[in-house]
């Protein structure tokens, strides 16, 4: 379907060499874009991008760490140098290295993930706004959480940082929108991924969550992949500043 056709776009998407990532890096693929994989490590990168090439996509792979913005400047330098300018971003890679009360929570670990979840967010934005600001084009969506809409005694960091993602698009949907550019948010439930499996490995646990969720299980990540794709496409192109909900109705509880 032609509202769903990314034919000629280029796309980043980081944190995609594996779970949530991958999976929306290999459905832009299927709808026809050039996709730049990006994580911490270019083995894992080289990987996925390879199984996009010989499934007939257009992929190449260039290893980034989110917290270093010389290494999300040369991510987009080169994704220019081999595709062109860029269309769509998708800023997908986090971190959660913290479990517990907020009141235990050191300084540095705060300003780790906030640089991890938020700043390198921003960066990234900021690095790719001329080639969409050029266009009068382009789609930039951030991986939230649910975590970021509640609340948690558990992952409470993660969901402050998550939250920051929530008005850091709406601000810059508000800014940008008169050139062009949509910027979006999906907020992931609880996603089968190796990220999430300390929620969800422990099968009491996994048990409990699933029977608070209106469609009784964990999601998988590509039920992720086209909520993304209705926000990077045609189809999305009036939908700006807003948070898309992807958790099996467990909010709504």
């Amino acid at each position: 379907m032609k509202l769903f056709n990314l034919a000629g776009k280029v796309a980043i998407v980081t944190g995609s060499s594996r779970g949530i990532g991958r999976a929306i890096a290999e459905a832009f693929a299927e709808a026809g874009a050039r996709v730049v994989i990006s994580s911490r490590h270019q083995e894992a990168c080289d990987e996925v991008a390879a199984a996009i090439r010989d499934k007939g996509g257009e992929a190449i792979a260039v290893a980034a760490r989110i917290s270093d913005k010389a290494q999300l400047e040369r991510l987009v330098e080169q994704t220019r140098e081999a595709f062109g300018p860029v269309d769509i971003l998708v800023c997908n890679a986090a971190i959660n290295p913290y479990y517990g009360s907020l009141e235990n929570l050191s300084d540095q670990l705060f300003e780790r993930m906030m640089t991890n979840n938020v700043l390198s967010d921003l960066w990234l934005a900021q690095l790719v706004v001329p080639d969409m600001r050029a266009k009068r084009d382009g789609s930039i969506i951030f991986t939230s959480s649910i975590g970021g809409l509640t609340s948690s005694t558990v992952i409470g960091m993660y969901g402050v940082t998550k939250a920051a993602d929530i008005a850091l698009c709406r601000n810059l949907a508000a800014e940008w929108g008169p050139d062009g550019i949509r910027v979006n948010c999906i907020a992931p439930g609880l996603i089968v991924t190796d990220f999430a499996r300390a929620l969800y490995e422990d099968p009491e646990r996994r048990a409990k969550r699933e029977a608070e969720t209106p469609l009784r299980r964990l999601g998988e990540p590509e039920e992720l992949a086209g909520a993304a794709l209705l926000l990077a496409s045609r189809a999305g192109s009036f939908i700006t500043g807003q948070t898309i909900i992807v958790d099996g109705g467990r909010s709504i509880v």
